[in-house]
């Protein structure tokens, strides 16, 4: 019996640790997906470098206690599966926003942002945010406005003057 309590123990340590390491965590409820779906949104996830997994209500409901994410207890009701996201804040939202608009059945419950819960809310705007490359194109594109607009202002002004002396 011992054996089973430390193995639980241990279940209990690394869902803990997840949530601790994790850049953003999504909880979901599955119920209704086929074999076919939850395989497709598994592979999805597996290609962002998110893990996607099933965890006992009672196992994760410890774990959330430990990392003192208690709020999360409400959400832990019925089949949940949990994705976690070590690197990037925004990809677990955006492909479980967007699968969830194709297949009714997923239902996203909930989860947590950089240490803190999330509503529900603040996943879909999340989820509606670029990914890391789209921010830095923005990002690039904004710092290179103001020397591409002299460069046409120079061009301008040289041709101007180009008018003037003919």
């Amino acid at each position: 019996m011992s054996k089973l309590m430390e193995q639980k123990k241990q279940l209990v340590s690394e869902i803990a640790t997840k949530f601790r390491d994790s850049q953003s965590t999504v909880l979901v409820d599955y119920r209704g997906l086929d074999v076919a779906e939850v395989t497709e949104l598994r592979k999805q996830l597996r290609e962002a470098g998110i893990e996607y997994k099933v965890y006992k209500n009672s196992m994760a409901s410890r774990a959330v206690a430990e990392v003192e994410l208690s709020e999360l207890d409400e959400i832990l009701v019925g089949p949940t599966a949990i994705a976690f996201s070590n690197d990037d804040v925004v990809a677990p939202a955006k492909i479980l926003n967007n699968f969830a608009k194709e297949h009714k059945d997923l239902e996203i419950k909930g989860g947590v942002i950089e240490g803190s819960v999330a509503t529900l809310d603040q996943i879909k705007e999340l989820a509606d945010l670029p990914n890391y490359e789209g921010l830095l194109s923005m990002l690039l594109s904004v710092l290179q406005a103001p020397v591409r607009n002299f460069a046409y202002a120079a061009k301008a002004i040289a041709e101007q003057q180009e008018e003037q002396e003919a």
